[in-house]
C-alpha cells in the first residue's frame, strides 16, 4: 500500500531531523573565493540572500582569497586571478513515485544520478566573473551545458547614489535575474523528471532554455531600481553548426527581453515588485520563411521577513503569452509543419509544467488556431527554520485557449479536450545537515491536467494519477 510507505520514510524522516547535526560550512566556488559560509548568500541554497544577489549583481567577483597579481605596465597586461581553481560539483539522485504507474514503466523509479553537474563559477579577473554549468543527465547519458552567466560589472555614483552595472551573456531568459521568483531559479528548486508534466508552458518560462544565447546590459541604482535588457538568437545544442530546419524553431533575427524591479526594505520587512517580458519570432522548423509571434508579459513580487531567528519568504509569479499563428492549419485539415517555442528545462529550476505548449519538431503539434493564449500563475513560501529545515507549500496554474491542434489527445502527455489548462500544489520538506547537503521529500497533487480532472488524455488517465512523490539527495561541494 503506498499510505504506509510514504508515512514511513516520513517518520524516518523526523526521527533524524530530531539529532543535532554538526554544523559545517559548504565549500562550492564561491565559498572558496569568498571565504564566506553558504549561509551569507544563501537562506538555504539556492534561495539568495540580498548578500547574494549584491554578489551576484557585482558579477561574482568579490573576493577574499590570495591572488595571483601582476601590476602590468608598459606592454605589460596585467593579470589578477584567484590562486584556487573555481570548481564545484553538484550531484542529485532521486527517487519517484506516481500515484498511478505511467503504461510499461517501473514505478519507484531510482536515478542515480538523476544530475551531476560541474561548475566553473567565480572571478575571472577584476570586473569579469562566470557562473558556468556544464550537467551530466542520466536520461540522456552525456554532457552537456546547462545554465551559463558570464558578466562584467562596475560601480560608480550619480548626485552620491550608487550604481551597479554590467554586461551579461547567458543561454536562458531569466538567469541573469538576482530574485527566485522569475523561472529560471524559481520554486521548486528542484523536481522529477520521470514524472509526467503538463504540456503548455510559456516561451520566456524556460522553453528555450539552453537553445539560445543572449547578450544584454543591467543596472541597479541605489539598491532600490533595477533594469536589464538583453536580446537573444538560437544557439541550439547538440545540432547542426550554423542551425539547419533540423534544430527546430530558430529565432527570426532576435528575441529581445526586458526587465525592470523595484526592491525596498520597511525595518526587518523586504519586497520587490517587477515585471519582465520576451518577444520573439519564430521560424517553425525552419531557418526562412514564415515567422509565429510570441509576446510574453510577466509579473513578479518577492516578499522575506524574519520571525524570530527564522525567516519567511513568499514569492509571487504571473506570466501571460500571446500566440500568432499566421499558417496555422485549422482542426481536421492535413498536417502541416507549423508550430511555435522551442522546449527545454533546467536544472535547479522547474515550474509544474516542464514543456513548451509550442515546442514540436517537424512531426510535432499544428496549431490549429490563427491566435492563442497562455497564463501561468504560481504562488509559493517557504518558512525556513534557521538555516537547517525548510517547509514550502507552493500553487500553479497555466491556462489557455483550447487548441486541438497543439494539444491533442495521446496517452498520459495528451489532452482529450484540446485545452492546456492544469493546476496543483506542491508541498516540501528540506533538512540542510550541513550548508551544502540538501535532503528533501516533495509531493505534487494535480487538481487539473491538460484539461480535465478525469480522463484528461482520452485513454482513462486522470490528473490525480500523476500525483507525484520524490525523495531527493542534493549535495554540492
Amino acid at each position: 500500500m503506498r499510505s504506509p510507505s510514504f508515512l514511513s520514510v516520513v517518520s524516518i524522516l523526523l526521527v533524524v531531523l530530531s539529532f543535532t547535526a554538526r554544523p559545517a560550512y559548504a565549500v562550492p566556488s564561491y565559498a572558496r573565493q569568498t571565504g564566506l559560509p553558504c549561509s551569507v548568500c544563501h537562506y538555504n541554497f539556492p534561495e539568495l540572500t540580498p548578500f547574494g544577489r549584491e554578489f551576484k549583481l557585482n558579477g561574482y567577483t568579490m573576493t577574499g582569497i590570495k591572488q595571483i597579481e601582476i601590476p602590468g605596465g608598459g606592454t605589460m597586461t596585467p593579470l589578477r586571478v584567484n590562486e584556487t581553481f573555481p570548481l564545484s560539483v553538484m550531484f542529485q539522485t532521486s527517487i519517484t513515485d506516481t500515484k498511478k504507474r505511467q503504461p510499461d514503466t517501473q514505478n519507484w523509479n531510482v536515478e542515480f544520478p538523476q544530475q551531476l553537474s560541474l561548475f566553473l563559477a567565480g572571478e575571472i579577473s577584476p570586473h569579469l566573473g562566470t557562473f558556468l554549468q556544464a550537467t551530466y543527465n542520466g536520461q540522456d547519458d552525456h554532457f552537456t551545458m546547462d545554465n551559463t552567466d558570464i558578466r562584467y560589472a562596475n560601480r560608480t555614483t550619480i548626485s552620491d547614489k550608487d550604481l551597479i552595472f554590467g554586461l551579461d551573456v547567458n543561454n536562458n531568459p531569466t538567469l541573469e535575474d538576482p530574485w527566485n521568483s522569475t523561472p529560471a531559479f524559481g520554486f521548486p528548486f528542484a523536481s522529477a523528471d520521470s514524472a509526467p508534466t503538463p504540456a503548455a508552458a510559456t516561451l520566456v518560462d524556460g522553453s528555450l532554455a539552453q537553445q539560445v544565447a543572449g547578450l544584454g546590459t543591467y543596472g541597479m541604482f541605489n539598491q532600490t531600481l533595477y533594469g536589464a535588457a538583453a536580446v537573444y538568437r538560437s544557439a541550439h545544442i547538440g545540432s547542426p553548426q550554423p542551425p539547419t530546419a533540423a534544430a527546430g524553431n530558430n529565432i527570426g533575427e532576435v528575441a529581445p527581453y526586458w526587465r525592470f524591479a523595484l526592491q525596498h526594505k520597511f525595518g526587518n520587512q523586504y519586497v520587490e515588485v517587477g515585471t519582465f517580458g520576451l518577444f520573439a519570432r519564430l521560424h517553425p522548423n525552419a531557418v526562412t520563411g514564415p515567422t509565429d509571434q510570441f509576446t510574453d508579459i510577466g509579473a513578479d513580487f518577492q516578499y522575506e521577513s524574519p520571525f524570530y531567528q527564522d525567516v519567511i519568504t513568499v514569492r509571487g509569479t504571473f506570466i501571460y503569452e500571446d500566440q500568432q499563428y499566421p499558417n496555422a492549419a485549422p482542426a481536421g485539415s492535413s498536417s502541416g509543419s507549423s508550430s511555435g517555442s522551442s522546449s527545454g528545462s533546467s536544472s535547479g529550476s522547474s515550474s509544474g509544467s516542464s514543456s513548451g505548449s509550442s515546442s514540436s519538431s517537424s512531426s510535432g503539434p499544428t496549431p490549429a488556431n490563427s491566435s492563442d493564449d497562455l497564463e501561468t500563475f504560481r504562488l509559493n513560501g517557504t518558512y525556513h527554520l534557521r538555516n537547517r529545515v525548510t517547509f514550502s507549500l507552493g500553487y500553479f496554474r497555466t491556462q489557455g485557449r483550447t487548441d486541438p491542434g497543439l494539444y491533442a489527445p495521446a496517452p498520459i502527455t495528451g489532452s482529450a479536450n484540446g485545452s492546456p489548462n492544469s493546476d496543483g500544489l506542491i508541498t516540501e520538506l528540506g533538512w540542510y545537515p550541513w550548508q551544502n547537503v540538501r535532503l528533501s521529500v516533495q509531493y505534487t497533487a494535480y487538481f487539473e491536467f491538460n484539461g480535465r480532472a478525469h480522463d484528461y488524455d482520452g485513454s482513462g488517465r486522470n490528473a490525480a494519477d500523476n500525483n507525484t512523490l520524490y525523495f531527493l539527495s542534493w549535495l554540492v561541494w
